[in-house]
């Protein structure tokens, strides 16, 4: 069972998660579709430690013997899932980043040949 105060403390804890959350969002540093999985992971874990009760059933569902246990098991679940889809991300961004070299050093071997052509008129 989890107590008053520890409910108390995670409560805190996710609220100045939301604040850090929020002012990253709002200086520009963390982009919105980047941050969706990371709010929805805090508002279920807010549901979660503000019903215990949600919480126990789906400790008990899962087999899991303690609430605490099962609320550490649903934030690595998220974790693992954050992951998996930074890391499609980031591979995503690999290859564009790829493309785009690829298509300067095609313009710049065209923009020398240019030159090169444009020297032999003159």
């Amino acid at each position: 069972m989890m107590t008053i105060t520890l409910r108390r403390i995670l409560i805190v804890c996710i609220i100045l998660y939301f604040f850090i959350m929020f002012r990253l969002l709002k200086r520009g540093r963390l982009a919105l579709k980047y941050s969706l999985l990371w709010l929805i992971m805090g508002v279920c874990v807010l549901i979660l430690v503000i019903f215990p009760k949600l919480l126990e059933l789906f400790s008990k569902w899962f087999g899991v013997y303690d609430p605490m246990n099962g609320l550490f098991t649903v934030a690595i679940g998220f974790i693992i899932v954050l992951l998996v889809s930074l890391t499609a991300i980031v591979s995503k961004q690999s290859d564009r980043i790829k493309n785009l070299v690829q298509d300067n050093a095609l313009l710049e071997k065209r923009i020398r040949e240019l030159e090169n052509q444009n020297k032999n008129f003159k």
